[in-house]
């Protein structure tokens, strides 16, 4: 090889553009997709006529109406990753989804604060998660992984649960990881744009209403961070 033509190489490779390996997987849309939104009562909220389910499912007919994609509500109030163990066959396997969003860990680290036995131990958080998961891959689904997102939106570190949400988003981080799941990390999301829009350290209001269920500002959030995930 010249030296004129070895310049001319590394010029080349200079400019290729950089590829993140941090980045998430994307999940590619086909026509007929059946999107299974698995949660608690913050997707159960989602569902209604301003949440973020309903958004998603606006923003995909409007861009994507040839391919007739449904876009299903299964949310229950106070559910937990056990409580999502008994009813993964009968509200999400059942509807035959091909992708699944799992946004869960509130009530296993709020419902846990003052009584453990009624929370989700981190070793049963994993263990089930991995139950769910499985089935919903099993039946031939591609499933979105959420983080959890807030109980307080005061300043980073300042809500009494922050700890333990964070412990919790990193299980889920990690079992995205080891099992190759594209991952929608709300946690880390709410917690950049709480940093740089609370700047009374506001303990509700900024995406949440109550602390922990989404405003509207909030599903808006909630549905714009998670059509990231989707190729579009």
């Amino acid at each position: 090889m010249t030296h004129r033509l070895s310049l001319l190489l590394w010029s080349c490779l200079l400019f290729v553009p950089a590829i993140s390996l941090a980045e998430e997987p994307v999940v590619k849309l086909k026509a007929g997709d059946r999107i299974v939104f698995l949660g608690d009562s913050i997707t159960q909220g989602g569902a209604g006529p301003n949440g973020y389910v309903t958004m998603i499912r606006q923003a995909l007919d409007k861009k994507h109406a040839d391919l007739k994609i449904e876009v299903i509500g299964a949310g229950i109030s106070g559910n937990k990753v056990p409580d999502l163990q008994r009813r993964v066959d009968k509200d999400v396997i059942a509807k035959k989804p091909t992708i699944v969003f799992i946004y869960i860990g509130i009530n296993d680290v709020w419902h846990g604060e003052k009584d453990p036995a009624r929370g989700t131990l981190p070793d049963a958080f994993v263990t089930g998660l991995k139950e769910v998961i499985g089935k919903c891959r099993d039946a031939g689904a591609t499933v979105v992984l959420c983080t959890p997102s807030v109980i307080g939106e005061k300043l980073d570190g300042a809500n009494s649960l922050d700890a333990k949400l964070d412990q919790y988003s990193d299980l889920s981080r990690k079992l995205a990881k080891e099992l190759k799941l594209p991952l929608c990390d709300l946690r880390k999301a709410f917690l950049e744009h709480i940093k740089a829009n609370n700047k009374d350290n506001a303990e509700k209001g900024i995406l949440t209403s109550d602390r922990v269920h989404l405003n509207l500002a909030g599903n808006q959030f909630v549905a714009d961070t998670m059509l990231k995930t989707l190729d579009q």
